[in-house]
């Protein structure tokens, strides 16, 4: 069984096409258990109820910022050690030194192709399939 099909995966983008172009992505390579969210509050809120193995979540976004939700992940004991991507439209050195301070496995500007995407991811959680 490839790894791809028992990864759990949470996106989180206050963007529903950003969401489902991501989500569209990850099912092409083969990941099945994905779950999406429109903020890091409704993030945190899914991850405390069923951690993923890999959060996938932009930095812009209302009520949760992505920074602020990767800090929620990173002082929570059951989901600490959990896969961390931060997406964002500024390639911002600061922004990636913050991100890094707190946690982050990888950082993608967007826009980004599935190439992409799918090296970062492999970068984080091993060979897919």
């Amino acid at each position: 069984m490839p790894f791809a099909s028992a990864l759990r995966v949470l996106i989180v983008d206050d963007q529903l096409t950003s969401r489902l172009l991501i989500r569209g992505g990850l099912q092409d390579l083969g990941v099945s258990d994905i779950e999406m969210a429109s903020n890091g509050e409704e993030g945190f809120s899914l991850m405390k109820a069923k951690p993923a193995h890999l959060v996938i979540s932009d930095f812009n976004m209302p009520k949760l910022d992505g920074l602020g939700f990767l800090r929620a992940v990173r002082t929570y004991p059951p989901t600490q050690k959990i896969g961390f991507i931060l997406l964002t439209g500024k390639s911002d050195k600061e922004l990636i030194e913050r991100a890094a301070k707190l946690g982050v496995n990888n950082v993608i500007a967007k826009p980004f192709t599935m190439p992409v995407l799918k090296e970062k991811i492999e970068a984080v959680v091993g060979k897919l399939k």
